[in-house]
């Protein structure tokens, strides 16, 4: 039985319809609030159909749907299995990936700033995603400058702690070293919370009120700490104080598209202010404004924590009003969405549509750019074949102890970094660099024919970190697996020139776009390669200094170093703290005690 038989038996009722080609993927999911009639418009009305409509009906083999019981919890479920599946002909978000938020962590008697990119029910405060790290960053500096909360893990301090650096930076009120009270603390708490929920003029106010009774009572030590954080909050707000026109707390979203790319820019307006900007790039194929519009609302406030009352749109999205009914049951007050024909409000949906075409139209450069590099690497090595899967490989040890391997992926001239390899050294002998990449080399390959799925795309091209004696290394390698005709090259350091089996050195040029794309292919593995390197020093040299004391096993080492921190941490810890760990006597917190006493006193990381 065909797809289309199956229309007759659908429900009328709300769901959401899932079709598949004849390999079984699915490649569009769409929502209705009849099934039925809205299914059988692909059948019955065809060329009535848009173009995209048309080019997926010839593509559909089978059909699945599943029922929910109103239309809103429709939208939601679309929305979640297009995250799940990313179907071929829906609008999706290009580099869809778990954006970080910034993390208050309320219930801690001290609380502490962190970044994740999980969000869990833990009573902490989340704000975000962030998808500009860039932003993050410049947003994390300005916050611990005026509110300065400690980001360590530590949950225990011995008794006369000494502050980190943070605290003499003024970046960290040094709880750590009894410099603040619990209570002092969590206003200081509160207060960034008020800040990144948009209460920034109000919480400046209340800054001010607080200084001057703190003068008027004498408690000049207090009004000249919050004289401080006054003046450097009214800094970062005169910041935000630009020419957006207009009062209010509401997002505005300005949309650009161009050859089946689409640029979304959201600028968060609170208090009339600019407290924040982000751009999203979109998969849109032919999809007409109002499809990405609805597409990208969807994607965007299912994960977003807070949701204003007004949302300022370019045009009009599909499926508006269930829309708005979603998003009012996301925020439990009314959200209107809307498009503005004049005045102030439309002027700020021109600005965000100016910014969404200017970052397009960078990308699109940055993208010709990138694949002019990649086409000038075939032309400058001859390679039969455009080298858009290129994998760079690196060996990083100490002495010839600790060695690993790395594998980087750039596919169209940018790192694919979900592709990248980490590898331990275990059979090649201590020192020999050539066996170690040998090594990696074949267990690469190997996963390769078994099919593994985190290795079964294989490289159009292979470039090592070395020389000739590197190369020929992977030659055999490759000969021996049954890719002899794979091309591999050696980028050298220190004359940066090419080698290739049986030839070299090949001198491309410090102008060169090929040469630039191999460097950065280099570089980038011989970093993963080091960070990996240094990581496993870290955890070895903890697991070192604990694993001597009998009767510490890996529970209580873990238990010890999430309390203090670090192996200084511990060491700095009296006997009496260290018992009073989870899983700890006194005997034994004696024993480490006297062990760590014994040893150098270098801090090995936490």
């Amino acid at each position: 039985m065909g797809w289309q038989d199956k229309v007759k038996d659908l429900p009328e009722a709300p769901g959401v319809y899932l079709m598949r080609d004849a390999s079984g993927e699915v490649i569009y999911v769409g929502k209705a609030s009849s099934l039925r009639q809205r299914v059988r418009s692909y059948v019955h009305d065809p060329a009535g159909q848009p173009p995209k409509v048309r080019a997926l009906v010839q593509h559909v083999a089978d059909l699945e749907y599943i029922v929910t019981d109103t239309p809103v919890e429709a939208l939601v479920l679309e929305c979640n299995l297009i995250k799940s599946y990313r179907p071929r002909y829906n609008v999706n978000l290009k580099d869809d990936k778990a954006y970080p938020y910034l993390k208050i962590t309320l219930r801690e008697e001290f609380p502490r700033l962190a970044v994740t990119r999980r969000r869990q029910e833990d009573g902490s405060r989340y704000f975000g995603p962030y998808t500009n790290a860039g932003a993050l960053r410049q947003t994390l500096r300005v916050m611990r400058r005026v509110f300065p909360l400690r980001t360590c893990k530590t949950q225990r301090w011995p008794a006369g702690q000494r502050p980190c650096l943070d605290a003499h930076l003024g970046l960290c009120l040094a709880p750590c070293a009894g410099r603040v009270d619990s209570a002092a603390y969590r206003r200081v708490a509160a207060d960034l919370v008020a800040f990144l929920e948009g209460r920034g003029e109000i919480l400046l106010r209340d800054l001010r009120r607080r200084m001057e009774e703190a003068a008027r009572e004498l408690r000049f030590e207090e009004a000249a700490r919050l004289r401080d954080r006054w003046q450097a909050l009214e800094e970062v707000l005169a910041h935000r104080r630009v020419a957006f026109g207009g009062e209010g707390d509401r997002d505005v979203v300005g949309l650009a598209v161009a050859g089946g790319e689409a640029s979304v820019q959201v600028f968060t307006l609170r208090g009339g202010a600019v407290t924040g900007r982000e751009n999203f790039f979109l998969e849109a194929g032919e999809s007409e404004a109002g499809e990405i519009l609805r597409s990208f609302l969807q994607h965007y406030y299912s994960r977003r924590e807070e949701v204003p009352a007004e949302i300022l749109l370019p045009g009009e999205p599909e499926d508006r009003l269930l829309l708005e009914q979603w998003l009012t049951s996301r925020r439990g007050r009314r959200v209107r969405l809307l498009v503005p024909r004049r005045g102030t409000k439309r002027e700020q949906v021109a600005r965000a549509e100016a910014n969404a075409a200017a970052a397009l139209d960078l990308r699109q450069k940055g993208e010709e750019r990138r694949l002019s590099r990649v086409a000038a690497v075939g032309q400058a090595l001859g390679l039969a074949a455009l080298a858009r899967r290129i994998e760079g490989y690196d060996i990083s040890h100490l002495g010839g102890t600790a060695a690993v391997g790395s594998m980087v992926v750039f596919v169209d001239g940018r790192p694919e970094k979900a592709s990248y390899r980490r590898f331990r050294v275990r059979e090649a002998e201590r020192g020999d660099d050539y066996g170690a990449l040998r090594e990696v080399l074949r267990r690469r390959l190997e996963r390769l024919a078994a099919g593994d799925p985190g290795f079964a795309a294989p490289p159009d091209l292979i470039l090592v970190d070395g020389g000739r004696g590197q190369v020929e290394a992977a030659r055999e390698v490759l000969e021996e697996a049954g890719w002899p005709e794979l091309p591999v090259y050696g980028l050298a350091k220190a004359e940066e020139v090419l080698y290739y089996p049986g030839g070299g050195p090949l001198e491309l040029g410090r102008d060169s776009p090929a040469l630039q794309l191999l460097q950065e292919v280099r570089d980038e593995a011989h970093r993963f390669a080091q960070s990996y390197h240094h990581r496993l020093r870290q955890r070895e040299t903890r697991r070192s200094v604990l694993g001597e004391v009998p009767g510490v096993g890996p529970k209580r080492r873990r238990a010890l170093l999430e309390a203090f921190g670090s192996v200084e941490g511990l060491r700095r810890a009296s006997v009496e703290e260290i018992a009073a760990v989870k899983g700890m006597s006194r005997a034994l917190a004696a024993r480490v005690k006297a062990h760590l006493e014994a040893e150098p006193g270098e801090d090995s990381g936490s």
